[in-house]
């Protein structure tokens, strides 16, 4: 959005070309996220405390962990809310690569949101049932991973590559459809089943995010990638943007998700950042990278 206006102005005054360079508005994207965190944050916990949307402890955990009953949960959506509007703000919005990370997230967080609703607000121990969120999931994954299938440009944006192999790249066909869709469904829930205790999920998720967005930023630079001997793909520098956004909105929350934890991210959250990592690992090529990233 705004780096439209700074397109415009640029006939004006050249100094607007600043905003060209991916890496500048990515730091601005970490500086917006992490302010709206800031400032949302508080409000935010103050209306779920207010409405008793409060976290469920089981009777079979630890006896630690039941001090952490009532703890307002779904503050996931103040993540989400940060992520969308700083990368609405500074990604390039003509980026067909900005746009499926960015719904993929949101449509997984939708997810999230209504299986959190309904355990919390209409206090349904159930929640969602798995069958319902797992179609859900694989509507959204398979969704994202034709998306991308279908509008790909170059053998490069389906082809697997092998770490530390650079001359390794395997063709995938339509199994890259198969592949991304167990990418990004796998990776959501992953990141869900990690999240519990105080800061567990949220800081992993925000290295793993930053190490996505070097990747994204050295695949879109015909320079770097030349370089390093990893394969070019045209215009998914635009990514490390949005992965700078989920850095910010990340260290946001986790300011008030560290011990002794103000509020938890939910699975309105927890889906949604895994889902995100899942889709970028996809987009920029490496699936493999993520998996060892995670396993760490």
């Amino acid at each position: 959005m705004l780096m439209s206006l700074a397109d415009y102005l640029t006939q004006f005054h050249s100094g607007f070309a600043v905003f060209q360079y991916i890496t500048l508005r990515a730091i601005l994207g970490v500086l917006t996220a992490l302010i709206i965190s800031f400032i949302v944050g508080p409000v935010m916990i103050r209306k779920l405390s207010h409405y008793k949307v409060g976290q469920p402890i089981r009777e079979l955990g630890p006896e630690t962990h039941f001090s952490k009953a009532g703890t307002p949960t779904m503050g996931g959506a103040l993540i989400l809310v940060a992520i969308a509007i700083s990368t609405l703000l500074w990604a390039d919005l003509g980026s067909r690569y900005i746009w499926v990370v960015l719904l993929t997230t949101l449509a997984f967080g939708v997810i999230g949101f209504y299986d959190d609703y309904r355990k919390l607000v209409l206090q349904d121990p159930k929640g969602m049932s798995s069958k319902a969120k797992y179609f859900w999931q694989s509507l959204f994954g398979m969704i994202a991973a034709v998306f991308l299938y279908t509008t790909a440009v170059s053998p490069v944006e389906t082809q697997l590559f092998v770490p530390f192999f650079k001359d390794v790249a395997i063709d995938m066909g339509l199994m890259f459809v198969v592949l991304a869709y167990f990418v990004v469904v796998g990776t959501s829930n992953a990141v869900n089943l990690t999240d519990g205790l105080d800061g567990l999920a949220i800081l992993p998720t925000v290295m793993v995010a930053g190490a996505l967005g070097i990747f994204a930023y050295a695949h879109g630079h015909s320079g770097f990638a030349e370089y390093l001997g990893i394969s070019y793909i045209e215009g998914v520098g635009e990514v490390m943007i949005f992965c700078a956004t989920i850095c910010g909105a990340g260290l946001g929350f986790l300011w008030f998700n560290t011990y002794p934890a103000q509020v938890f991210m939910g699975d309105v959250g927890a889906l949604a950042l895994g889902a995100a990592l899942g889709i970028v690992a996809v987009v920029v090529r490496e699936e493999l990278v993520l998996l060892i990233m995670g396993g760490v």
